[in-house]
Protein backbone atom coordinates (compact mmCIF):
# COMPACT_ATOMS: atom_id res chain seq x y z
CA UNK A 1 0.00 0.00 0.00
CA UNK A 2 2.78 2.46 0.79
CA UNK A 3 4.36 1.91 -2.62
CA UNK A 4 1.06 2.55 -4.43
CA UNK A 5 0.34 5.64 -2.31
CA UNK A 6 3.85 6.90 -3.07
CA UNK A 7 3.16 6.34 -6.78
CA UNK A 8 0.01 8.48 -6.46
CA UNK A 9 2.18 11.26 -5.03
CA UNK A 10 4.61 11.00 -7.94
CA UNK A 11 1.70 11.04 -10.41
CA UNK A 12 0.28 14.15 -8.76
CA UNK A 13 3.63 15.93 -9.05
CA UNK A 14 3.81 15.02 -12.77
CA UNK A 15 0.22 16.12 -13.45
CA UNK A 16 -1.04 12.63 -14.33
CA UNK A 17 -4.60 11.48 -13.73
CA UNK A 18 -6.16 8.09 -13.05
CA UNK A 19 -7.04 6.95 -16.56
CA UNK A 20 -6.90 3.60 -18.36
CA UNK A 21 -3.15 3.83 -19.03
CA UNK A 22 -2.07 4.82 -15.52
CA UNK A 23 -4.42 2.27 -13.96
CA UNK A 24 -2.98 -0.42 -16.23
CA UNK A 25 0.52 0.57 -15.07
CA UNK A 26 -0.54 0.38 -11.42
CA UNK A 27 -2.18 -3.01 -11.98
CA UNK A 28 0.98 -4.43 -13.54
CA UNK A 29 3.23 -2.86 -10.91
CA UNK A 30 1.43 -4.62 -8.04
CA UNK A 31 3.29 -7.83 -8.89
CA UNK A 32 6.68 -6.09 -8.86
CA UNK A 33 5.88 -4.15 -5.68
CA UNK A 34 4.90 -7.31 -3.78
CA UNK A 35 7.84 -9.29 -5.20
CA UNK A 36 10.48 -6.84 -3.97
CA UNK A 37 8.98 -6.69 -0.47
CA UNK A 38 8.69 -10.51 -0.27
CA UNK A 39 12.39 -10.94 -1.15
CA UNK A 40 13.33 -8.73 1.83
CA UNK A 41 10.80 -10.37 4.16
CA UNK A 42 11.89 -13.92 3.28
CA UNK A 43 15.54 -13.25 4.09
CA UNK A 44 14.71 -11.60 7.42
CA UNK A 45 12.45 -14.52 8.38
CA UNK A 46 15.27 -16.93 7.48
CA UNK A 47 17.57 -15.19 10.00
CA UNK A 48 14.73 -15.11 12.53
CA UNK A 49 14.21 -18.87 12.23
CA UNK A 50 17.93 -19.43 12.82
CA UNK A 51 17.49 -18.10 16.37
CA UNK A 52 18.33 -14.39 16.03
CA UNK A 53 16.20 -11.70 17.73
CA UNK A 54 13.91 -9.65 15.42
CA UNK A 55 16.10 -6.52 15.43
CA UNK A 56 19.28 -8.42 14.59
CA UNK A 57 17.48 -10.52 11.97
CA UNK A 58 16.18 -7.36 10.32
CA UNK A 59 19.64 -5.77 10.28
CA UNK A 60 21.40 -8.87 8.93
CA UNK A 61 18.70 -9.70 6.40
CA UNK A 62 18.46 -6.18 5.00
CA UNK A 63 22.26 -5.94 4.81
CA UNK A 64 22.46 -9.18 2.81
CA UNK A 65 19.63 -8.52 0.42
CA UNK A 66 20.05 -4.76 -0.15
CA UNK A 67 22.12 -5.16 -3.32
CA UNK A 68 19.58 -7.62 -4.73
CA UNK A 69 16.74 -5.16 -4.07
CA UNK A 70 18.65 -2.32 -5.74
CA UNK A 71 19.50 -4.44 -8.80
CA UNK A 72 15.88 -5.64 -9.13
CA UNK A 73 14.55 -2.08 -8.91
CA UNK A 74 17.04 -0.63 -11.42
CA UNK A 75 16.51 -3.47 -13.90
CA UNK A 76 12.73 -2.99 -13.67
CA UNK A 77 13.06 0.71 -14.39
CA UNK A 78 15.54 0.08 -17.22
CA UNK A 79 13.08 -2.20 -19.03
CA UNK A 80 10.66 0.70 -19.58
CA UNK A 81 13.23 3.37 -20.50
CA UNK A 82 12.95 2.60 -24.27
CA UNK A 83 9.20 3.27 -24.08
CA UNK A 84 9.97 6.86 -23.01
CA UNK A 85 11.79 7.45 -26.32
CA UNK A 86 9.08 6.06 -28.60
CA UNK A 87 7.91 8.59 -31.18
CA UNK A 88 4.55 9.35 -32.71
CA UNK A 89 1.09 9.15 -31.16
CA UNK A 90 1.76 5.67 -29.77
CA UNK A 91 4.79 7.01 -27.89
CA UNK A 92 2.68 9.81 -26.43
CA UNK A 93 0.08 7.29 -25.28
CA UNK A 94 2.57 4.94 -23.60
CA UNK A 95 4.73 7.68 -22.05
CA UNK A 96 2.42 8.07 -19.04
CA UNK A 97 2.22 4.27 -18.68
CA UNK A 98 6.02 3.90 -18.62
CA UNK A 99 6.62 6.74 -16.16
CA UNK A 100 3.93 5.46 -13.77
CA UNK A 101 5.24 1.89 -13.66
CA UNK A 102 8.84 3.12 -13.30
CA UNK A 103 7.83 5.37 -10.39
CA UNK A 104 6.01 2.48 -8.70
CA UNK A 105 9.06 0.23 -9.07
CA UNK A 106 11.53 2.80 -7.72
CA UNK A 107 9.32 3.73 -4.78
CA UNK A 108 8.75 0.05 -3.92
CA UNK A 109 12.54 -0.42 -3.84
CA UNK A 110 12.91 2.45 -1.38
CA UNK A 111 10.04 1.11 0.77
CA UNK A 112 11.55 -2.39 0.78
CA UNK A 113 14.95 -1.07 1.91
CA UNK A 114 13.56 1.12 4.69
CA UNK A 115 9.98 0.50 5.82
CA UNK A 116 9.90 -3.30 5.41
CA UNK A 117 12.96 -4.05 7.64
CA UNK A 118 11.70 -1.60 10.27
CA UNK A 119 8.26 -3.26 10.34
CA UNK A 120 9.90 -6.71 10.54
CA UNK A 121 11.93 -5.65 13.58
CA UNK A 122 8.77 -4.41 15.33
CA UNK A 123 6.08 -6.86 14.21
CA UNK A 124 7.81 -10.25 13.77
CA UNK A 125 8.25 -12.35 16.92
CA UNK A 126 11.33 -14.29 17.91
CA UNK A 127 11.28 -17.85 16.60
CA UNK A 128 11.26 -20.48 19.38
CA UNK A 129 9.94 -23.53 17.53
CA UNK A 130 7.10 -23.91 20.09
CA UNK A 131 4.55 -21.68 18.41
CA UNK A 132 1.02 -23.04 18.08
CA UNK A 133 -1.00 -22.34 14.95
CA UNK A 134 -4.60 -22.74 13.92
CA UNK A 135 -6.20 -25.17 11.50
CA UNK A 136 -6.02 -22.82 8.50
CA UNK A 137 -2.30 -22.25 9.00
CA UNK A 138 -1.63 -25.97 9.33
CA UNK A 139 -3.70 -26.71 6.21
CA UNK A 140 -1.67 -24.19 4.20
CA UNK A 141 1.56 -25.67 5.57
CA UNK A 142 0.56 -29.20 4.54
CA UNK A 143 -0.43 -27.97 1.08
CA UNK A 144 2.87 -26.12 0.73
CA UNK A 145 4.84 -29.18 1.86
CA UNK A 146 2.97 -31.33 -0.71
CA UNK A 147 3.81 -28.92 -3.52
CA UNK A 148 7.45 -28.81 -2.34
CA UNK A 149 7.68 -32.63 -2.31
CA UNK A 150 6.24 -32.86 -5.84
CA UNK A 151 8.72 -30.25 -7.01
CA UNK A 152 11.58 -32.18 -5.38
CA UNK A 153 10.60 -35.44 -7.11
CA UNK A 154 10.16 -33.83 -10.55
CA UNK A 155 13.39 -31.86 -10.25
CA UNK A 156 15.39 -34.98 -9.42
CA UNK A 157 13.80 -36.81 -12.39
CA UNK A 158 14.68 -33.96 -14.76
CA UNK A 159 18.28 -33.90 -13.56
CA UNK A 160 18.57 -37.65 -14.14
CA UNK A 161 17.09 -37.50 -17.69
CA UNK A 162 18.87 -34.51 -19.22
CA UNK A 163 18.58 -35.59 -22.85
CA UNK A 164 14.82 -36.07 -22.59
CA UNK A 165 14.54 -32.69 -20.87
CA UNK A 166 16.51 -30.86 -23.56
CA UNK A 167 14.55 -32.62 -26.34
CA UNK A 168 11.27 -31.57 -24.74
CA UNK A 169 12.62 -28.03 -24.33
CA UNK A 170 13.54 -27.76 -28.02
CA UNK A 171 10.18 -29.24 -29.06
CA UNK A 172 8.36 -26.65 -26.94
CA UNK A 173 10.41 -23.87 -28.57
CA UNK A 174 9.47 -25.13 -32.04
CA UNK A 175 5.78 -25.42 -31.14
CA UNK A 176 5.85 -21.95 -29.56
CA UNK A 177 7.28 -20.46 -32.76
CA UNK A 178 4.64 -22.25 -34.84
CA UNK A 179 1.82 -21.01 -32.60
CA UNK A 180 3.22 -17.46 -32.74
CA UNK A 181 3.15 -17.56 -36.54
CA UNK A 182 -0.40 -18.97 -36.60
CA UNK A 183 -1.93 -16.78 -33.90
CA UNK A 184 -4.03 -13.84 -35.16
CA UNK A 185 -2.35 -10.49 -34.67
CA UNK A 186 -3.47 -6.86 -34.78
CA UNK A 187 -2.19 -3.37 -34.09
CA UNK A 188 -4.82 -2.51 -31.47
CA UNK A 189 -7.15 -5.11 -29.93
CA UNK A 190 -10.82 -4.89 -30.83
CA UNK A 191 -13.10 -3.66 -28.04
CA UNK A 192 -16.83 -4.15 -27.61
CA UNK A 193 -18.22 -0.68 -26.87
CA UNK A 194 -21.83 -1.60 -27.69
CA UNK A 195 -21.78 0.44 -30.91
CA UNK A 196 -21.14 -0.31 -34.57
CA UNK A 197 -20.76 2.02 -37.53
CA UNK A 198 -21.80 1.44 -41.11
CA UNK A 199 -20.97 3.41 -44.27
CA UNK A 200 -23.32 2.98 -47.22
CA UNK A 201 -22.08 3.79 -50.72
CA UNK A 202 -24.38 4.12 -53.70
CA UNK A 203 -23.67 4.85 -57.38
CA UNK A 204 -21.82 8.11 -57.95
CA UNK A 205 -24.67 9.52 -60.07
CA UNK A 206 -27.40 8.63 -57.55
CA UNK A 207 -30.10 11.18 -56.69
CA UNK A 208 -31.14 12.07 -53.17
CA UNK A 209 -34.41 10.13 -53.41
CA UNK A 210 -32.69 7.03 -54.82
CA UNK A 211 -29.99 7.17 -52.17
CA UNK A 212 -32.64 7.47 -49.45
CA UNK A 213 -34.36 4.32 -50.77
CA UNK A 214 -31.09 2.38 -50.83
CA UNK A 215 -30.24 3.56 -47.32
CA UNK A 216 -33.63 2.36 -46.03
CA UNK A 217 -32.94 -1.13 -47.36
CA UNK A 218 -29.69 -1.30 -45.40
CA UNK A 219 -31.28 0.10 -42.21
CA UNK A 220 -34.19 -2.39 -42.40
CA UNK A 221 -31.77 -5.36 -42.52
CA UNK A 222 -29.75 -3.97 -39.60
CA UNK A 223 -32.80 -3.27 -37.42
CA UNK A 224 -34.15 -6.81 -37.95
CA UNK A 225 -31.04 -8.31 -36.36
CA UNK A 226 -31.93 -9.54 -32.84
CA UNK A 227 -28.69 -8.11 -31.40
CA UNK A 228 -29.46 -4.52 -32.47
CA UNK A 229 -31.21 -2.08 -30.14
CA UNK A 230 -31.49 0.90 -32.50
CA UNK A 231 -30.02 2.41 -35.66
CA UNK A 232 -29.70 6.08 -36.63
CA UNK A 233 -29.24 6.87 -40.33
CA UNK A 234 -27.86 9.89 -42.21
CA UNK A 235 -27.39 10.68 -45.90
CA UNK A 236 -26.19 13.78 -47.69
CA UNK A 237 -22.98 15.71 -48.13
CA UNK A 238 -21.44 17.32 -45.08
CA UNK A 239 -18.47 17.23 -42.74
CA UNK A 240 -15.78 14.86 -43.98
CA UNK A 241 -18.20 13.47 -46.55
CA UNK A 242 -18.40 15.65 -49.65
CA UNK A 243 -20.49 13.21 -51.71
CA UNK A 244 -24.23 12.67 -51.83
CA UNK A 245 -23.84 8.96 -52.53
CA UNK A 246 -22.38 8.07 -49.11
CA UNK A 247 -24.61 7.43 -46.08
CA UNK A 248 -23.79 6.78 -42.46
CA UNK A 249 -25.54 4.53 -39.93
CA UNK A 250 -24.80 4.51 -36.20
CA UNK A 251 -25.87 1.18 -34.65
CA UNK A 252 -26.55 0.77 -30.93
CA UNK A 253 -26.38 -2.82 -29.68
CA UNK A 254 -28.40 -4.40 -26.89
CA UNK A 255 -26.82 -4.91 -23.43
CA UNK A 256 -23.92 -7.34 -23.52
CA UNK A 257 -25.75 -10.15 -21.67
CA UNK A 258 -28.55 -10.10 -24.28
CA UNK A 259 -26.47 -10.34 -27.47
CA UNK A 260 -23.42 -11.78 -29.19
CA UNK A 261 -19.99 -10.03 -29.15
CA UNK A 262 -19.70 -7.03 -31.49
CA UNK A 263 -17.19 -8.66 -33.87
CA UNK A 264 -19.44 -11.70 -34.24
CA UNK A 265 -22.41 -9.44 -35.05
CA UNK A 266 -20.34 -7.75 -37.78
CA UNK A 267 -19.52 -11.15 -39.28
CA UNK A 268 -23.22 -12.08 -39.18
CA UNK A 269 -24.50 -8.88 -40.81
CA UNK A 270 -21.81 -8.59 -43.50
CA UNK A 271 -23.11 -11.39 -45.81
CA UNK A 272 -26.70 -10.13 -45.44
CA UNK A 273 -25.71 -6.63 -46.58
CA UNK A 274 -23.53 -7.98 -49.40
CA UNK A 275 -26.61 -9.29 -51.27
CA UNK A 276 -28.12 -5.83 -51.82
CA UNK A 277 -28.16 -4.60 -55.42
CA UNK A 278 -26.87 -1.12 -56.28
CA UNK A 279 -25.38 -0.33 -52.89
CA UNK A 280 -22.33 -1.33 -50.84
CA UNK A 281 -22.36 -1.47 -47.03
CA UNK A 282 -19.13 -1.23 -45.00
CA UNK A 283 -19.72 -2.38 -41.44
CA UNK A 284 -17.10 -2.01 -38.72
CA UNK A 285 -16.56 -2.20 -34.98
CA UNK A 286 -14.98 1.22 -34.50
CA UNK A 287 -11.62 0.98 -32.64
CA UNK A 288 -11.39 2.67 -29.27
CA UNK A 289 -8.24 4.58 -30.32
CA UNK A 290 -7.74 5.93 -33.83
CA UNK A 291 -4.04 6.57 -34.36
CA UNK A 292 -4.17 9.63 -36.62
CA UNK A 293 -6.87 8.20 -38.89
CA UNK A 294 -10.30 9.52 -39.79
CA UNK A 295 -13.60 7.69 -39.42
CA UNK A 296 -13.84 6.07 -42.84
CA UNK A 297 -15.35 2.97 -44.39
CA UNK A 298 -12.80 0.63 -42.78
CA UNK A 299 -10.49 0.73 -39.73
CA UNK A 300 -7.31 0.62 -41.87
CA UNK A 301 -6.41 3.41 -44.28
CA UNK A 302 -3.77 3.68 -46.99
CA UNK A 303 -3.23 7.29 -48.08
CA UNK A 304 -1.97 8.14 -51.57
CA UNK A 305 -0.81 11.72 -52.17
CA UNK A 306 0.55 13.53 -55.20
CA UNK A 307 1.09 17.11 -56.28
CA UNK A 308 0.04 16.06 -59.79
CA UNK A 309 -3.71 15.41 -59.97
CA UNK A 310 -3.52 13.49 -63.23
CA UNK A 311 -0.87 11.14 -61.80
CA UNK A 312 -2.96 10.59 -58.68
CA UNK A 313 -6.11 9.87 -60.70
CA UNK A 314 -4.17 7.41 -62.84
CA UNK A 315 -2.44 5.43 -60.09
CA UNK A 316 -5.15 5.31 -57.41
CA UNK A 317 -7.46 2.94 -59.38
CA UNK A 318 -4.51 0.68 -60.26
CA UNK A 319 -3.42 0.36 -56.64
CA UNK A 320 -7.01 -0.31 -55.58
CA UNK A 321 -7.34 -3.03 -58.22
CA UNK A 322 -4.11 -4.73 -57.10
CA UNK A 323 -5.18 -4.58 -53.44
CA UNK A 324 -8.41 -6.37 -54.34
CA UNK A 325 -6.31 -9.36 -55.36
CA UNK A 326 -4.98 -9.84 -51.83
CA UNK A 327 -6.89 -12.63 -50.06
CA UNK A 328 -6.64 -11.07 -46.59
CA UNK A 329 -8.59 -7.89 -47.39
CA UNK A 330 -12.36 -7.33 -47.39
CA UNK A 331 -14.58 -4.25 -47.78
CA UNK A 332 -11.99 -2.49 -49.94
CA UNK A 333 -13.05 0.96 -51.17
CA UNK A 334 -11.63 4.30 -52.27
CA UNK A 335 -12.78 7.83 -51.51
CA UNK A 336 -11.57 8.95 -54.96
CA UNK A 337 -14.84 9.35 -56.85
CA UNK A 338 -14.10 10.47 -60.41
CA UNK A 339 -16.51 8.19 -62.28
CA UNK A 340 -19.42 10.55 -61.83
CA UNK A 341 -21.15 11.17 -65.20
CA UNK A 342 -20.99 14.67 -66.66
CA UNK A 343 -23.23 16.51 -69.11
CA UNK A 344 -21.79 19.22 -71.33
CA UNK A 345 -24.35 22.00 -71.95
CA UNK A 346 -24.01 23.88 -75.24
CA UNK A 347 -26.13 27.04 -75.12
CA UNK A 348 -27.84 28.18 -78.29
CA UNK A 349 -26.64 31.73 -77.82
CA UNK A 350 -28.44 33.37 -80.81
CA UNK A 351 -31.77 31.95 -79.66
CA UNK A 352 -31.09 32.82 -76.03
CA UNK A 353 -30.12 36.36 -77.03
CA UNK A 354 -33.31 36.72 -79.09
CA UNK A 355 -35.36 35.70 -76.05
CA UNK A 356 -33.36 37.97 -73.73
CA UNK A 357 -31.89 35.08 -71.72
CA UNK A 358 -28.26 35.38 -70.65
CA UNK A 359 -25.81 32.52 -70.14
CA UNK A 360 -25.78 33.33 -66.43
CA UNK A 361 -29.56 32.86 -66.23
CA UNK A 362 -29.28 29.47 -67.95
CA UNK A 363 -26.59 28.44 -65.49
CA UNK A 364 -28.68 29.67 -62.55
CA UNK A 365 -31.75 27.75 -63.76
CA UNK A 366 -29.77 24.52 -64.07
CA UNK A 367 -28.26 25.09 -60.62
CA UNK A 368 -31.72 25.58 -59.12
CA UNK A 369 -32.94 22.41 -60.83
CA UNK A 370 -30.09 20.02 -59.99
CA UNK A 371 -27.84 21.69 -57.42
CA UNK A 372 -29.94 21.19 -54.22
CA UNK A 373 -29.66 24.90 -53.49
CA UNK A 374 -30.56 26.07 -50.00
CA UNK A 375 -32.73 29.18 -50.25
CA UNK A 376 -33.94 29.59 -46.67
CA UNK A 377 -34.06 28.10 -43.16
CA UNK A 378 -37.19 27.40 -41.12
CA UNK A 379 -36.61 27.78 -37.37
CA UNK A 380 -38.83 26.02 -34.81
CA UNK A 381 -38.68 25.73 -31.02
CA UNK A 382 -36.56 22.57 -31.05
CA UNK A 383 -35.00 22.31 -34.50
CA UNK A 384 -34.24 24.05 -37.78
CA UNK A 385 -34.92 22.92 -41.34
CA UNK A 386 -33.23 23.84 -44.60
CA UNK A 387 -35.46 24.86 -47.51
CA UNK A 388 -34.07 23.29 -50.69
CA UNK A 389 -35.13 24.58 -54.11
CA UNK A 390 -35.78 21.88 -56.72
CA UNK A 391 -37.88 21.08 -59.78
CA UNK A 392 -41.05 19.06 -59.63
CA UNK A 393 -39.78 15.44 -59.98
CA UNK A 394 -42.14 14.71 -62.90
Amino acid sequence: PMSVIGTFAAMALLGYSLDNLSLMALTLSVGFVVDVAVVMLEDIVRHLESGKPPMQAALDGSREIAFTIVSMTISLAAVFIPVLFMGGILGRLLHEFAVTIMAAGLISGIVSLTLTPMMCSRILKEHTGKEKHGRVYMWFERAFDAVRDVYDVTLRWVLRHRRVTMTAFLAICVVTGWLFAKAPKGFLPSEDSGQLFCFVEGPQDVSFEAMAALQRQVVDIIRKDPNVEAAMSFIGAGGNNASLNVGRITITLKPFNQRKPADEIVRTLRPKLANLVGVKAFLQNVPAIRIGGQLTKSPYQFVIQSSNTETLYGWAPRIEQNLRGLPGLIDLSSDLQIARPQVMVDIDRPKASALGVSAEQVEQALNNAFGARQVSTIYTATNQYWVILELDPK
